[in-house]
């Protein structure tokens, strides 16, 4: 009877372990971060923004274009003290940060090759649970990112090819980043004369929780973001893949020192630096698309002035009517990534080509080559997304756990059949005000 009834205790929390997962629970696949210093910094172009002018280091009075400023509004329902941060290119590509004053501060140039720590006040402090901050964007702003993080963040510059500033931004990837130990986000931000385009990317990593609502022309655009809690539930899930696939899933989790999931990076970050993670995960998914579309047409809709062209495999290659080459099979990277092998663009590169490209990836993405229906794409609702497997997971995660489904998590994340939209951007000519909630 004793045995019986730790028989059923164990198996009681088991279940309990996961209807519930904990932080700590999932610790034991969770990456552990050990935050660093300068030395520690990797520095790819995923965490650079280049500056194509040179900066004096000085700060100048607030600067509109014909007087018009964007008003920003942030608010903090997340259990900590938090921080905003604005980076990216003025109007003259000139690096700047956004200063808690409302003026813009341009970082001077850096001496030496190690990136050196920016040391003057751009925090912009919201405080804790139920506080709002309000600030203006003093002109025009693109590469340009709105970042929140529970405590202070760390940005750093070095030079650049040509004698600019380059900023270092936070690494989402690098577990020894001296910003690996604070949880974090950003929206990303382009403000121009054409307006305002706004967006919670996923692409590369989940972390601190934001949505966000733009108010324009009288009417309010929004974007939810992802439940409160979806860093642990996305872990969880993306453990229990691995246990079912033997693919390394688990391990796109990052925890500090005390086992709580501080993010999850996106698997092609993830092989950045682990190259041989899902070696052929690919493979017999491939060779039955290509066998396919041998015989049968693949139709890719366009959605511009070519409409749809037809494809089809020959001599290994899959050809496209009007584009001006062929696709090559993918790897694993190639399919993630979006932007290599196969899927790599070109300038010379023709409009046909350049329509192809993200509808094919995404349609790889989201494993809907092989589905009924999936001779043309886009075609398919978003319920049949990731619906068979292989499939990337990690997107498919995000998009579960997102308040509305929608939220880039990989680049071409925008691509779906018209009158659909998974991207969560917002967008105006007019815009009003952007507010941005934490948690």
């Amino acid at each position: 009877m004793r045995l019986l009834a730790m028989a059923t205790a164990a198996m009681a929390l088991l279940a309990q372990s996961l209807a519930a997962p904990t932080a700590r629970s999932l610790q034991r696949r969770a990456q552990v971060v050990h935050p660093g210093d300068a030395h520690d910094i990797i520095i790819t172009d995923k965490n650079t923004v280049n500056a194509t002018q040179k900066a004096n280091g000085t700060m100048v009075p607030n600067i509109a274009p014909d007087g018009v400023i964007l008003p920003l509004s942030f608010t903090n329902n997340f259990a900590g003290s938090v921080n905003a941060y604005v980076t990216g290119l003025d109007a003259n590509n000139k690096l700047v940060l956004l200063q808690p004053n409302g003026q813009f501060y341009y970082p001077p140039r850096p001496s030496g090759g190690v990136p050196q720590l920016i040391t003057a006040n751009v925090a912009i402090p919201i405080g804790g649970r139920g506080n709002n901050a309000q600030i203006s964007i003093p002109g025009y702003i693109s590469a340009a990112r709105i970042w929140f993080a529970v405590g202070n963040l760390k940005f750093y510059t070095v030079l650049d090819g040509n004698g600019n500033p380059s900023l270092v931004e936070p690494s989402s990837a690098n577990p020894n980043d001296p910003n690996a130990g604070v949880n974090w986000g950003f929206v990303e931000l382009t403000w121009n004369a054409a307006g305002v385009f706004a967006n919670i990317s996923y692409v590369d990593f989940v972390g601190l929780i934001l949505s966000m609502s733009l108010a324009a022309s009288g009417q309010t655009q929004y974007a939810g973001g992802l439940n409160s809690n979806a860093v642990n539930l996305i872990c969880a899930a993306l453990s229990r893949q691995a246990s079912q696939d033997g693919q390394p899933w688990g391990d796109l989790c990052m925890a500090d020192g005390s086992g709580n999931n501080l993010r999850v990076i996106a698997p092609i970050d993830y092989m950045s630096t682990n190259p041989g993670a899902w070696n052929g995960y690919y493979d017999n998914y491939i060779n039955q698309v290509w066998s396919t579309y041998t015989n049968t047409p693949l139709i890719i809709d366009t959605q511009a002035g070519a409409g749809k062209v037809s494809c089809q495999v020959s001599g290994g290659v899959l050809y496209c009517n009007g584009d001006n080459r062929g696709y090559n099979k993918p790897s694993v990277s190639d399919i993630w990534g979006c932007n290599s092998g196969p899927f790599g663009i070109q300038g010379s590169d023709n409009d046909v080509h350049r329509a192809v490209v993200p509808r094919l990836c995404a349609a790889f993405v989201r494993t809907t080559l092989l589905l009924k229906g999936g001779n043309v794409q886009p075609s398919l609702p978003s319920t049949s997304y990731y619906t068979t497997g292989p499939t990337m997971w990690y997107s498919a995660f995000v998009h579960q756990y997102e308040t509305s489904g929608i939220g880039y998590a990989f680049s071409y994340d925008d691509v779906n059949p018209n009158g659909e939209n998974q991207s969560g951007a917002v967008s105006s000519a007019v815009p009003q005000q952007l507010s941005i909630t934490v948690g």
